[in-house]
């Protein structure tokens, strides 16, 4: 092994396989990552379930992703511990997956580094805190600025955006005649606002999101199937190829969110496609986001409308060049080895 190579784990979440077959935006970024790091000439061991396919040599727990249990705490922590059991293994450990890693990240010799991918203005960032005080050594990776917020005084390492393999986002410069709305079935994604805003524009709305949990089934029921139509189409959880063709021919995406949503990768998918984007400010969007060149931010989902004649004035190249200057996977890749490296130093 070379003086600049590192013997890296990088633990995803167990839910869902890597790259994930349809939801999983977490999952997406880990693989892009772990593939990212190998290329890089890094001895990459990717922690994940059994099904996943990956350049890095993979290690599971369970064969296939347990999506059924999703959100049970024992699988979670057996996945993690299927990681920490190794840790000697390794000169650094990304973890990408839940609290319980977070916590266990001090209990091994081995730095640790955990990359936060959901918010901290909940119960989750007073757990982060408890973390902190508990394993002060397992450095926090932060996808956003706007995410820190809520707890700027977490033992932060590094800021870290996401990334694209951009090779699967083919740009097509088109005239598009539908909205695109792409999101979980979850009221601060804001689906149902999505169709307000369809609804006065008298337009098509296209939409595809995951539907699995009681919640969203419960949401999807009350506020999203009623108003389903001709017009207004509910295509169900896509796989990665129909959503490409979908944001490649859409007019705009919208993002219609009412929460401080951490990134916000739908953002720079549809951008990456050359389709601009009309989203509200809230959570990361003004950092992912550049208004008047890669999409229009609005106050309100109430101003959406209004914004679209502003939206249709982009150039589809320049929402393209944009995605590439800031969110290319090299960038990322070379911004997580620098984190690691960083921690290995501080021990």
């Amino acid at each position: 092994m070379s003086s600049n190579e590192l013997r890296i784990a990088v633990v995803s979440p167990v839910w869902f396989p890597v790259p994930p077959s349809g939801y999983g935006g977490i999952e997406w970024v880990v693989s892009l990552l772990a593939d990212g790091l190998a290329d890089a000439g890094h001895d990459v061991t990717l922690f994940a379930s059994g099904d996943s396919l990956t350049k890095a040599k993979l290690s599971f727990v369970y064969a296939e992703a347990p999506a059924h249990l999703i959100g049970r705490t024992l699988p979670e922590l057996q996945h993690a511990l299927g990681c920490y059991e190794r840790a000697s293994e390794f000169d650094i450990i990304n973890d990408h997956s839940g609290l319980p890693a977070a916590a266990l990240g001090g209990a091994v010799g081995t730095p640790v580094v955990h990359t936060i991918h959901g918010p901290l203005d909940s119960e989750g960032g007073t757990i982060y805190e408890q973390i902190g005080r508990v394993s002060p050594r397992v450095g926090l990776i932060s996808v956003s600025l706007n995410q820190r917020r809520p707890k700027p005084d977490l033992p932060w390492l590094a800021n870290v955006p996401n990334a694209l393999d951009l090779s699967a986002y083919p740009c097509k410069p088109h005239p598009g005649e539908y909205l695109l709305f792409l999101g979980r079935m979850s009221p601060d994604k804001g689906c149902h606002r999505a169709i307000a805003v369809a609804m006065e524009l008298g337009l098509p709305l296209k939409i595809a999101g995951k539907r699995r949990e009681p919640k969203e089934r419960q949401y999807f029921a009350e506020l999203v199937e009623p108003h389903l139509s001709d017009d207004i189409e509910y295509l169900g959880e896509v796989t990665h190829g129909q959503k490409v063709e979908l944001l490649q021919n859409a007019r705009t995406t919208l993002f219609p969110i009412e929460w401080e949503e951490p990134f916000g990768l739908v953002l720079i998918e549809s951008m990456a496609c050359g389709t601009p984007v009309i989203a509200t400010r809230y959570g990361a969007v003004p950092e992912v986001v550049q208004h008047g060149v890669s999409g229009i931010i609005v106050d309100s989902y109430r101003d959406m409308a209004a914004a679209l004649e502003q939206a249709d004035a982009l150039d589809p190249l320049v929402c393209r060049r944009y995605v590439e200057e800031r969110f290319s996977s090299e960038r990322m890749v070379d911004d997580y080895v620098a984190a690691y490296r960083k921690a290995i130093e501080r021990g």
